[in-house]
């Protein structure tokens, strides 16, 4: 029996290994037909390490230049990233920071060249004092988000040739060749980032924009639909598959990195547009703040579907159709917010005011007309007992326990009656099953009042970005696309590698 079963498990590892090849190769497949910009980088990837490492591998190439060439290569490792921006940025900071750290280790071998002090000694003091200043200046929030890669590459660049120059006669030489191999690394990245298909941020910004406020949409509109049972919403819930409503508000609520590097990114790149203005990327990443706050919202009302305790369907029916004329209010203006960033215009003041408002005053108008709901839960002749006396009841064990027991087992008594005790306790409050609608209902006006600042933010943005005015004339089309909310990983690339 051992034997065979050692040989059944021996199949199943070796069944494993042969489909692991297959499996990759489908993953491999699905990952470049889900975003083909990942194939296009790999590409551009192997052809700069082609192309720099001819400088190594050329003899006619590599004599003017030496053993330095290897930089090339290292530089189009680190540098060429998924985006221009990214690519430029890094790049701008690898050169500058290898020609200051350059031309500032020539300056300090200069002063110190005829200094009786044993040289050793000079330089060890040279690159402390130096190291630890410039990397105490990292922490300034400008070079920290902006020039920070290049700052690290001056301490790397300035403490190499300051130490080879004490076993290398031809310091200029070496730092010459070096700089020149980093600039053709940087410039074979930057021809290939930005004039080869290139990648911009600042449009994966602005896609990442429309797609979070088209998931937030789907999400208002399908909890809403599943909280009331109606079957038409309820199919937008079956359709968003994996990207379900906890997911879509949860990529809007962890954007906040991806936001600010893009933005970040984006404000290296050139201005691409016939326009050259200069386009609003922090307005962009404030924009994206209120949405997480809306998504906050979004969040908490989702909760709801999932209460321990549930209001009656009846007392549901009663309000369904004045909180659904708000979800989809809601929804079809985040929609409409969409669309007018998708076509770079002012959003429909029509839209945007009027019926949000009147259905909100129709909820409101709704739960002011039915007081009594509450009243008739709270007195149903039906009530077993009392709450004063449903916690009498359910503290006499504990008490009868306490006192024909041991004191040391009366504490793990209570650990186990106290989550039964809170159960009926809340069992007996009949008025309750009135309080999960009352929250539903609430969050859902407060989605409403935060909805007021993803507007303003959006009327700023346009402002800002300088979008075409809204004419009475042109057709308003809202839609609500029944796609996957994937913006993150189709409209942002890995994380970056310093």
């Amino acid at each position: 029996m051992a034997g065979s079963h050692e040989k059944s498990n021996l199949r199943v590892s070796a069944e494993k290994v042969l489909r692991f090849p297959g499996e990759v190769g489908v993953m491999m497949w699905e990952m470049g037909k889900e975003d083909p910009r990942r194939v296009i980088h790999s590409i551009k990837v192997g052809l700069a390490l082609s192309l720099a490492s001819m400088l190594c591998l050329l003899e006619s190439l590599s004599q003017g230049i030496g053993q330095n060439a290897i930089w090339a290569v290292m530089t189009v490792v680190v540098v060429l990233e998924f985006t221009a921006g990214a690519t430029l940025r890094k790049g701008l900071n690898r050169g500058v920071g290898t020609l200051s750290a350059g031309l500032f280790a020539l300056f300090v071998e200069y002063l110190t060249a005829d200094r009786p002090t044993p040289r050793a000694v000079v330089m060890a003091w040279t690159v402390f004092v130096i190291g630890a200043a410039v990397t105490y200046m990292r922490f300034l929030p400008t070079i920290k988000n902006n020039y920070d890669y290049g700052v690290m590459i001056f301490i790397l660049t300035f403490s190499l040739i300051l130490v080879s120059n004490y076993r290398i006669d031809d310091t200029t030489r070496m730092a010459r060749d070096r700089f020149y191999t980093i600039v053709i690394g940087c410039g074979i990245c930057l021809f290939l980032s930005l004039l080869i298909f290139p990648t911009w941020s600042g449009d994966d910004l602005h896609k990442s924009t429309i797609a979070k406020l088209e998931g937030l949409a789907q999400s208002v509109e399908a909890c809403v639909g599943e909280y009331f049972g109606d079957a038409q919403t309820k199919e937008i819930q079956d359709e968003l598959l994996k990207d379900s409503i906890d997911e879509n508000c949860i990529k809007v609520l962890d954007s906040k990195y991806t936001d600010e590097t893009m933005a970040l990114n984006a404000s290296w790149e050139p201005r691409y547009r016939w326009k050259c203005y200069k386009s609003p990327w922090q307005q962009y990443v404030k924009f994206g703040a209120a949405l997480r706050r809306f998504g906050y919202t979004v969040m908490a009302l989702h909760g709801c579907l999932h209460t321990e305790i549930k209001t009656p369907p009846s007392v549901r029916a009663l309000f369904k159709d004045q909180c659904t004329r708000l979800a989809g209010e809601v929804s079809e203006v985040l929609v409409e917010l969409a669309n007018s960033m998708r076509n770079r215009r002012h959003f429909s003041p029509e839209i945007l005011s009027s019926h949000l408002h009147i259905a909100l005053q129709d909820l409101n108008t709704a739960l002011q007309s039915k007081p009594q709901i509450l009243l008739d839960s709270m007195n149903r002749k039906d009530s077993g007992f009392s709450l004063t006396a449903s916690l009498e009841a359910n503290s006499s064990p504990v008490h009868e326990s306490a006192t024909a027991r041991p004191p040391e087992q009366v504490h793990g008594i209570q650990k186990v009656l106290r989550p039964q005790r809170s159960k009926l306790v809340i069992a007996s409050l009949e008025f309750s099953e009135t309080l999960p609608f009352a929250a539903f209902a609430s969050l859902l006006v407060e989605a409403v009042a935060r909805l007021d600042h993803v507007i303003e933010e959006a009327e700023q943005l346009g402002r800002m970005a300088r979008f075409k005015e809204y004419r009475a004339g042109d057709d308003v089309a809202v839609t609500l696309e029944r796609t996957k909310s994937d913006f993150v990983e189709n409209h942002f690339p890995p994380s970056e590698a310093e």
